[in-house]
């Protein structure tokens, strides 16, 4: 330990947790799982600044996981196909969705592949919203896909159906028996170990929609097929609202502070199922005047979100949404890079996640992830205090899964950070309480 440090610590305490340390060896908890962790963004991935390569590579740089990816129904197919179930159709056109997930496959990184949007000749000429007037135009469209990206593992159908802006008619048995059970059986029927989420659910209504609750329920009565539950828990009041609370017992609504909620209600309506949460995030300020939180929150939110989702023992995946802000200010603003291309804290705390667990006397617990690439991981724990700085210990490893739980002392108000030699980088500083 850095002699510059040790004047932060009580002598008592280091000896504590030298002991502490010495018995957890690496640093990793043995009580750990797999979660995970991902991104998403399809304008970005589609046209931001630069290549697709470099786009794929700075995926790779934050470490995702997965990238939720939606397939446009309605692009893919504006005109009618003579042979639907067919992917080498002519009318069928795959040029930026090929792209994009061989992308993400030569990278390594996971497609979670939404399908979603009916073109109009096959919903009487309405909008994309409206769903297809035939549940054979859909399984078609579906089965065609999964044939083309048979190696595609993670599929969600539809994007919050429970809100009448992305289905119309806003109700269960429009999703089930024209979207949800006609894509199920022919992914199955191309994918094997294929996992289909569904529900794909908004945290709240809206105008003219239906509340989560509601939508779960009525979806395990109308005999639902799925592998895992996807949902959007975007907080309701970000300004006020954590990922841990305040909660909303008796609410019909379910964001991240009611996670419990969301695990009860799937148990009730689909047995032992599991749970993606496929889109989520906070804003900042500035821009987001209104609905935003600094963007030091923002990063504190995106590890304590990760921590939340982790803890969760039947949450497979947690997705953020997004890389990059829109460039109009009355757009969305939950990236991890500004409009113009400023890093925020977040990306750090996305990358290299980091929070404090609990506390007694000087001992302090952490938990967090190393999240670039796969595999045990070294890193290093920092404690930094005005002008002092020093580390605690030598290089420790993570979990297989990138993972730590450990025990280390520090006093109140230090600031607590994690480095990663391969990346050469820090994570988000964690300010001891």
């Amino acid at each position: 330990m850095s002699r510059r440090i040790r004047a932060l610590v009580p002598a008592a305490a280091l000896v504590c947790a030298s002991l502490v340390l010495a018995g957890a060896g690496a640093g990793a908890t043995k009580d750990t799982r797999d979660v995970k962790y991902g991104i998403t963004d399809d304008a970005w991935l589609l046209h931001g600044a630069g290549t697709l390569e470099s786009r794929l590579d700075e995926l790779t740089r934050l470490g995702a996981d997965v990238v939720r990816f939606t397939v446009r129904w309605d692009q893919v197919a504006r005109k009618r196909p003579e042979s639907p179930r067919e992917h080498a159709d002519s009318a069928y056109h795959w040029d930026e969705v090929d792209a994009v997930l061989r992308g993400l496959r030569r990278h390594g990184i996971e497609p979670v592949v939404t399908l979603c949007g009916t073109p109009a000749w096959a919903n009487g000429g309405r909008s994309a919203n409206w769903a297809p007037t035939s549940d054979r135009s859909f399984a078609n469209f579906a089965y065609a896909t999964a044939r083309r990206y048979p190696w595609v593992q993670y599929w969600t159908i539809w994007n919050e159906p429970n809100r009448a802006t992305f289905l119309r008619p806003t109700t269960v048995t429009t999703y089930v028996e024209k979207l949800l059970n006609p894509a199920y059986t022919q992914l199955h029927a191309v994918v094997d170990g294929v996992r289909v989420g569904g529900g794909v659910t908004a945290p709240r209504a809206g105008s003219s929609g239906v509340a989560p609750v509601t939508w779960i329920r009525s979806m395990g009565a109308a005999g639902a097929k799925l592998d895992a539950y996807a949902h959007h828990p975007y907080p309701g009041r970000p300004q006020s609202e954590t990922p841990w609370g305040p909660k909303c017992p008796n609410c019909q609504t379910i964001a991240m502070a009611d996670l419990e909620r969301l695990e009860n209600e799937v148990e009730r309506a689909f047995g032992s199922t599991r749970i993606w949460l496929t889109e989520y995030g906070y804003q900042t300020n500035p821009p987001e005047v209104f609905l935003g939180v600094s963007s030091e929150q923002q990063a504190t939110y995106v590890s304590s979100a990760a921590m939340r989702a982790y803890r969760a023992s039947p949450v497979d995946m947690l997705i953020f949404f997004m890389v990059r802000d829109d460039t109009d200010p009355a757009g969305w603003q939950s990236g991890v890079f500004t409009e113009d291309g400023v890093v925020k804290p977040s990306y750090a705390a996305f990358r290299l996640p980091l929070m404090q667990t609990a506390r007694r006397g000087a001992l302090v617990g952490l938990w967090g992830q190393v999240r670039p690439r796969s595999g045990s991981q070294p890193f290093r724990i920092r404690l930094e205090e005005d002008d002092r700085a020093g580390w605690i210990g030598g290089t420790r490893l993570t979990d297989p899964n990138g993972f730590f739980s450990l025990t280390v002392a520090a006093p109140a108000r230090v600031r607590v950070r994690i480095w990663s030699p391969r990346d050469g980088a820090f994570g988000h500083e964690v300010l001891v309480r």
